[in-house]
């Protein structure tokens, strides 16, 4: 019996240990949560060593204490054999102490930064990481992933058109290889792995994919369904850094609830209607007032109301706001509503002020994003930026490191 009992614990035990983590998302009053480099938002990809800085809002705006701290993960997102000291030169589970208060809007809010590295550590080691944000109790707010790459590796990428005939209109296919002058890969078929990322999005990102055959040292991938993606459409974007003007995109502007109010105009799906070039920053966004000096904490924030007239897919409730202001989360803060007198789907969203791109993303009842079915379309001329990260773990070693990394714009696509 006690061994029953033993067995049962450590099966348990160890699938605690091996589940894989997953983001906590802020509450209500954190916004506007990014990654950056020389102040520009960027996809959380970071060279070893390289600086870059992570922020916040707090809407609250209360100067509320704050603390970090870091996690190593393997390429699966299950924690890593490594201690803390190993990938930390220093110590983390310390506070932020880099904040200050909003000047001159609205709606009072604190600005808190982070760098890496800072005074209190740097890290040592590539991989998955996790930043989680505690408050003065020490109750998790929220987290969020990034990831540290080395760059031992040349990872040429190009984006080709699908060579299956139905998806030739509508898919793009990443082609790419590994070298390396400086590695000499170890059973590259078991311990080589690889993550496609389009556009820096964590919700469709294409996981585990294997070396399709190596010449010498050289690792080769020239996939076509096992490494495509649906190629979407450009993004639709507002900009109000002259927050109480109207725009070719913005219809009205109030500030009856005490706030700024946006309203933009109805959009409708663009499935179905061709391409058209758009310009876009590929979901990005840059928080600025036109009259401020400090766009941090002198850009206001304002209910944006975003509707869409799609009667088509009014039995459909699963339609999501999505760009990198809000991660691309899909959650009932950005869940569009479905208004049967209007016959329009509708959002109100509290965003700061800024230059923003978005998109409407449709889910499946399982919160899956449903790509194929795009409200907007699949256009192989869209222009969008993809990443790959290459993961190895040689014979004997603890944890997994990101060797190198490769990017590509479909912009050059072929057939």
């Amino acid at each position: 019996m006690h061994r029953i009992f033993f067995f049962i614990a450590f099966v348990f035990w160890g699938h605690q240990l091996t589940a894989q983590v997953t983001e906590t998302q802020p509450p209500f009053n954190i916004k506007t949560v990014t990654f950056t480099q020389n102040t520009n938002n960027v996809y959380p990809f970071f060279r070893l060593g390289e600086p870059f800085q992570f922020s916040f809002d707090d809407l609250y705006g209360n100067e509320e204490d704050y603390y970090f701290t870091v996690t190593h993960y393997n390429y699966n997102w299950t924690p890593s054999d490594l201690a803390k000291a190993e990938y930390i030169s220093g110590i983390d589970n310390q506070r932020i102490q880099d904040y200050e208060n909003s000047f001159n809007t609205l709606q009072l809010y604190s600005h808190y930064r982070l760098n890496f590295p800072n005074n209190f550590c740097q890290l040592t080691k590539s991989g998955n990481y996790l930043l989680s944000i505690y408050n003065s109790t020490r109750d998790l707010i929220f987290s969020k992933k990034f990831v540290v790459y080395e760059e031992l590796t040349e990872v040429p990428m190009q984006i080709k058109r699908s060579r299956t005939g139905s998806d030739n209109k509508k898919m793009h296919n990443v082609e790419f290889s590994i070298k390396s002058t400086s590695l000499i890969f170890q059973n590259p078929m078991q311990n080589i792995k690889v993550i496609l990322f389009q556009n820096g999005k964590w919700n469709n990102c294409i996981v585990n994919v294997k070396p399709q055959y190596t010449i010498g040292n050289d690792l080769i991938f020239r996939y076509n369904q096992e490494t495509q993606f649906f190629a979407g459409n450009e993004y639709l974007y507002f900009d109000n850094k002259e927050i109480r003007a109207a725009t070719n995109t913005i219809a009205k502007v109030d500030s009856n609830s005490g706030l700024y109010n946006t309203f933009l105009y109805t959009d409708s799906p663009r499935k179905n209607k061709g391409y058209t070039f758009f310009p876009d920053v590929n979901g990005n966004f840059q928080p600025r007032n036109l009259i401020a000096q400090n766009n941090d904490v002198e850009a206001d924030y304002t209910w944006v109301y975003f509707s869409l007239f799609a009667p088509e897919y009014a039995a459909n409730s699963n339609i999501y706001v999505t760009g990198m202001f809000n991660n691309n989360v899909l959650n009932s803060e950005n869940k569009m509503e479905y208004n049967t007198e209007k016959g329009i789907f509708q959002k109100a969203i509290l965003i700061k002020q800024g230059f923003n791109n978005y998109d409407y993303t449709l889910t499946d009842g399982k919160q899956k994003v449903d790509a194929a079915n795009d409200i907007d379309g699949n256009y192989y001329e869209t222009e969008n930026n993809y990443t790959a990260l290459v993961y190895y773990r040689a014979n004997g070693e603890r944890y997994d490191r990101i060797i190198g990394k490769g990017d590509a714009n479909s912009t050059n696509i072929t057939n």
